[in-house]
C-alpha cells in the first residue's frame, strides 16, 4: 500500500509542480500568452480554473503526504 501512496505523491507532486509554475503575475501566464483575450478588470476563467484546480491538487498533496 505504501507502494501506491509513493506512486501517487510523485505524479501530484509533478502536477503540482506544473500548475505553480503556469501561475504569474498580473501581466504574464496564461492572460500574457495569448490563451484568453484581455479583459478589464478581475481575472480570466482560465486563470480561475487554474487557480481552483491547483488548490485541489495541492490539498490532495496534503492528504497523501499525512497518509504515507
Amino acid at each position: 500500500m505504501v507502494g501506491f501512496f509513493a506512486a501517487v505523491h510523485v505524479l501530484l507532486s509533478f502536477g503540482l509542480v506544473v500548475l505553480v509554475l503556469m501561475h504569474s503575475g498580473r501581466d504574464a501566464g496564461m492572460g500574457g500568452m495569448g490563451f484568453t483575450p484581455q479583459s478589464q478588470g478581475g481575472t480570466h476563467i482560465v486563470e480561475r480554473n487554474l487557480t481552483r484546480l491547483t488548490v485541489l491538487i495541492a490539498i490532495l498533496f496534503t492528504v497523501n503526504c499525512v497518509a504515507l
